[in-house]
Formats: structure tokens, C-alpha cells, sequence
């Protein structure tokens, strides 16, 4: 049983669907097989953040196309592979190979050293990639539809604003066509020099309002979208980079995106407060034309 050595080349960041590829490793686990391969055209879903889910599609092997049930982010350092969170170390640690297993039929014909054919399914691509871009637009125009909310300097977000996004943010899911994201309206929040009282009293729906126009305005302006990348690598530092109306913003993200703002059409933004065990939680769900 051979384990890989390097991470795994992905090439979903530059849109690519299908990859020819070679398997590298293959071992059972709880009924499946898990399939590594050396380089790999779907995006996994990462236990660190899981934020966008895994692509969805087949490996084709001696003509016989088999379901990738899951995809996710493993490691090994040569001894075990280690599989979404029970992966010990963070990635990228020194001495650590991190890969894309792919999750097969425990039955499936495939074996080390066959080549083979990565297919990820085009529609549940296009949609994830719609609400991730639409998660990061919806993220940086609630930070600026927030900014006078501040009595306290505050870290800046990607455009320069106070990033109530990137202090207050507990959990993000993409989803098809949108996302929500969950916001903790905590003390620490208080202290930081947030509003909350007054974003507590605050017309939510006016609020949503004026973010969703800010959005769409960006739309209007087929503002264009890229990944710009330190290499091809799982690990290598991928950024998300939006050439706004308002500037550039630049987003550190593994995900998978839009060309441009205008691929996202109507888009809609919500807010709703939520109660969490006594501790407010603002919730932030954006949908778009799929």
C-alpha cells in the first residue's frame, strides 16, 4: 500500500470538470473505498472550515463509471492516512502530505497505478460557485452597510471597511444558489466598540435592503471575479479577487467561484435574529438566479 508523498494537484481552480489522472493509493474505510489520486478536478469539502460542500460526479475506471459519494481533505505523513477531522495537524505542516480522497463503493474495480477519469458534475458546480461568490459580495456589503456601527477602530475588511464579517462570523454555508452565514452579537463584540444594542433595535429588512442593492449594483456592474494562486498544490494559498466598482478586494479562499458578479442575476439578500442558548445571532441568507 503505497501513500502519497505530495499534495494533490487540483485544477477546479481554474474551472476545470474533467481530469485525467492516475489512482495513487487505494484503502477501505467504513464500507468505502477511498481513491487518491495525483491530481484531481473536484473541489472536497475541508473538516478546518466546511464551509462549501464537495463537488459531486465519478471516476471512470476500465470504462466503468463509478459515484464519488463524498470528497474530502486528507493528510498522511507516511505512516496513516488520515481523513476530514481526524486529520491531526493543520495543513500545510511540515512533513505532511495532504490529498483529495475521493470516496468510492467498497466493491468498486479500481486499483493503484490505474489510470482514470475525474468527472465533477457541471450544474452542482455552477450552483455552489453562484452562492460562494455571492456569500463573499453579501459579506463585504453588510460590512460597509455596518461600518458607522463602529465607536472603536476595527480590523479592516478587503474594501477598507470595519470587517464585521470576519470578527463576528461563527459559521458560513455555501448552499446552491446562496448561502447563510451565522453572526455572534456577543460581548466581545460589544467591547471590540460594535453597536450591538443598536443593530439589536435595528429595521432588519431595511437593512437587508440596502445590502442587497449594494450587491446588485455590483452585478449591474459585471464586476469581474478571479482566483489568483501561489501554485497547484491542495494547500497552496488560493485568493478570491473581485474587481468592484468601490476597488479591488481580495478574499484568502479554497472555494470555487463565478467569472463575475453579473453571472449572479437577481440577487437577494435576508436577515433574520436568531436566539442562541441567550446570545443574539445574526443570520445573513443570500439566493441568486441558478
Amino acid at each position: 500500500m503505497t501513500l502519497p508523498t505530495q499534495d494533490t494537484r487540483v485544477t477546479y481552480p481554474v474551472g476545470e470538470l474533467v481530469q485525467p489522472a492516475r489512482v495513487l493509493h487505494v484503502e477501505p474505510v467504513d464500507g468505502r473505498l477511498v481513491v487518491v489520486t495525483d491530481v484531481t478536478s473536484f473541489h472536497p469539502v475541508d473538516a478546518a472550515w466546511p464551509d462549501q460542500p464537495a463537488d459531486t460526479g465519478v471516476i471512470e475506471a476500465h470504462g466503468v463509471s463509478l459515484t464519488v459519494h463524498e470528497a474530502v481533505v486528507a493528510a498522511t505523513d507516511g505512516a496513516a492516512l488520515h481523513l476530514g477531522a481526524d486529520i491531526p495537524v493543520r495543513k500545510g505542516t511540515e512533513g505532511w502530505s495532504f490529498a483529495v480522497a475521493h470516496l468510492v463503493d467498497g466493491d468498486a474495480a479500481i486499483a493503484e497505478g490505474d489510470p482514470v477519469a475525474i468527472t465533477a458534475d457541471a450544474s452542482a458546480r455552477r450552483a455552489l460557485s453562484l452562492g460562494h461568490t455571492a456569500c463573499h459580495a453579501a459579506s463585504l456589503a453588510l460590512n460597509l452597510a455596518l461600518a458607522s456601527r463602529w465607536s472603536k477602530p476595527a480590523r479592516p475588511d478587503a474594501l477598507g471597511n470595519p470587517d464585521f464579517d470576519g470578527i463576528a462570523i461563527t459559521s458560513s454555508r455555501i448552499e446552491p444558489g446562496g448561502s447563510l452565514d451565522r453572526y455572534r452579537l456577543n460581548k466581545s463584540l460589544r467591547r471590540a466598540g460594535f453597536d450591538v444594542a443598536g443593530l439589536l433595535e435595528a429595521d432588519l429588512d431595511g437593512l437587508a435592503r440596502t445590502v442587497g442593492s449594494t450587491v446588485q449594483d455590483w452585478v449591474f456592474a459585471n464586476a469581474a471575479v478571479r482566483i489568483d494562486r501561489d501554485g497547484d498544490g491542495l494547500t497552496d494559498r488560493r485568493t478570491w479577487v473581485a474587481e468592484l466598482p468601490v476597488g479591488t478586494a481580495a478574499i484568502p479562499c479554497g472555494g470555487t467561484h463565478a467569472d463575475s458578479l453579473g453571472e449572479l442575476g437577481d440577487a437577494r439578500v435576508a436577515l433574520q435574529l436568531v436566539d442562541d442558548a441567550g446570545t443574539p445571532v445574526l443570520e445573513m441568507r443570500t439566493g441568486v438566479t441558478v
